[in-house]
């Protein structure tokens, strides 16, 4: 079965010939190439578009290897480009093999591929399209290097309302297998369990620590698996680097300093492997610089990490949920909201937590992810810091099962996780 991707196949149709180097970044193995060299390039077909016309280079493949240098690559583009009344596709993938570690590491050194593609943009009828699986050189540096005509299109692995009627399976088994093995698309091939276990253990040992011990000169592997580690057995946790290191102390790992742990960080996030929520104060407006939240890409991925020994589903579908929000388009963080409270016959401030502040445009939602509720005073603990938001954007818990939508009498909206994952326009029911 082929899955459609359809929210991101979208976003590429509609940016066509905008005059924009299309830039498709994400974790490696997650579809990218299936979505340019095979969803996109049927798209293309079907319209109209002649082969000849679609210029597709894999620089990750062997045939493709000599054009890893960019002044052989463009020569290969030129060719290419024979007739000039005709408009032209250009696909490259996995781009940053065409950047040096030099060019990578050095901000003084100019990249070429960037010069390069720049280039391409003058001829009317050239539209660029381009995957990479390192946001270092693809994200930040996309608006400035790309001089404002870089347009970012962010892809993860499979949602559960694509990976579910791939699966074959029923809702419950499909979720079942959906939290336990992640959405990497490849999962879906593999019929035995030990099979998807080994497949999601060697794409973390063989190509995600691996890329990231090359790109970044990185000497002590067992360390950086290590740090992997710690953030998959506390995912949804408040933390940083200084709580990691004395976690590293306790346990008398002394290799990895403060910084080198924040740099070990940074990579992870711009190999897509983690992904890091900011935490917001709700009432007064600003942003808190530490601790933060980290969340996996790909809970496959980290589950095998932790050799499948630590299945907690609270903060499993609290990640997935982080996850939704992400490829549905908002920018979430992680709210805090302060009140004054009465302890031991004190005063006292207290920070209470609410789970995903949730922005798109002039949108705005507050959602609490919480397993189960079985009784009142789980839901007075869960809706306690919504209640004590002083606006009136729309307040959200998501619980897990299949129990109805319903609305208590604070107002607050209580939605099965289904519902949430499932219906593309849950947040608004």
């Amino acid at each position: 079965m082929i899955i459609g991707r359809n929210r991101y196949l979208d976003r590429l149709i509609s940016r066509m010939n905008n005059g924009m180097i299309k830039v498709i970044t994400g974790i490696r193995r997650s579809g990218k190439s299936f979505l340019l060299f095979k969803l996109f390039y049927d798209y293309l077909l079907s319209s109209g578009v002649k082969d000849n016309q679609i210029i597709r280079i894999s620089l990750d493949d062997e045939e493709y290897r000599p054009y890893c240098n960019p002044e052989l690559l463009h020569e290969y583009i030129l060719s290419q480009i024979i007739n000039k009344d005709k408009p032209y596709y250009l696909f490259i993938d996995e781009a940053q093999y065409a950047i040096s570690k030099e060019e990578m590491k050095n901000r003084d050194v100019p990249i070429r591929l960037y010069g390069i593609l720049n280039g391409l943009l003058r001829k009317e009828n050239v539209d660029v399209y381009i995957t990479g699986s390192n946001s270092k050189f693809l994200s930040s540096d996309v608006l400035t290097e790309f001089r404002g005509r870089g347009d970012q299109i962010r892809l993860a692995p499979l949602t559960f309302s694509e990976f579910f009627p791939a699966s074959g399976k029923n809702q419950i088994e499909a979720w079942q297998e959906y939290t336990l093995y992640g959405g990497m698309p490849h999962i879906l091939k593999e019929k035995k369990e030990e099979d998807k276990a080994r497949y999601l253990s060697y794409l973390n040992t063989e190509i995600y620590l691996k890329d990231i011990k090359e790109r970044y000169s990185i000497r002590d592997e067992a360390a950086l698996e290590s740090l992997m580690k710690v953030i998959a057995s506390a995912i949804g946790s408040l933390t940083n680097p200084k709580k990691i290191h004395d976690t590293f102390t306790s346990a008398g790992i002394k290799s990895l300093s403060i910084p080198t742990i924040s740099n070990y960080l940074n990579h992870l996030q711009e190999a897509f492997i983690l992904q890091k929520a900011e935490r917001y104060d709700v009432k007064g407006r600003k942003y808190i610089s530490t601790p933060v939240k980290y969340y996996y890409t790909d809970l496959g991925l980290r589950n095998a990490l932790l050799n499948f020994r630590q299945y907690e589903e609270t903060h499993i579908m609290e990640n997935i949920i982080y996850n939704e929000l992400l490829f549905r388009g908002y920018q979430v963080d992680v709210g805090i909201v302060e009140i004054n409270a009465v302890e031991n016959g004190r005063n006292v401030r207290k920070q209470l937590e609410v789970d995903f502040v949730v922005n798109l445009g002039n949108k705005r939602f507050y959602i609490q992810s919480a397993y189960a509720i079985p009784d009142r005073e789980k839901m007075q603990q869960e809706q306690l810091s919504l209640l004590n938001i002083p606006d009136s954007f729309k307040k959200i818990i998501v619980v897990a099962g299949n129990s109805p939508l319903w609305r208590n009498e604070e107002g607050i909206t209580i939605m099965n996780v289904f519902d949430f994952l499932l219906k593309p326009n849950s947040l608004d029911l």
